[in-house]
C-alpha cells in the first residue's frame, strides 16, 4: 500500500486557504495583548520600514473608495 497523494491545484489552494483561516481565526481570539516578533523577522523590518515613514511624514493613506472604485 503506498503512502502518495496526489492533489490539484485547485484542492491544494482550498487547503491552504483553510489552514490560513484556522490560524487566523486562531490568532483573532487569543487573549488581548501584546505579541512579540523575532527581529529576524520580515514582518517586523516591514513594520520598522512602516514607523520610519511615519516619522519622516512619508506615509499616505488611501480611502476606500480610491482602493475600490479609483
Amino acid at each position: 500500500m503506498s503512502d502518495d497523494a496526489t492533489v490539484n491545484v485547485q484542492q491544494l489552494e482550498e487547503v491552504i486557504r483553510k489552514v490560513v483561516r484556522e490560524e487566523l481565526m486562531a490568532f483573532a481570539t487569543q487573549e488581548q495583548g501584546f505579541f512579540y516578533l523575532d527581529e529576524e523577522s520580515p514582518l517586523y523590518k516591514d513594520m520598522e520600514d512602516i514607523l520610519e515613514r511615519k516619522k519622516s511624514n512619508q506615509l499616505k493613506f488611501r480611502t476606500h473608495e480610491e482602493i475600490w472604485h479609483g
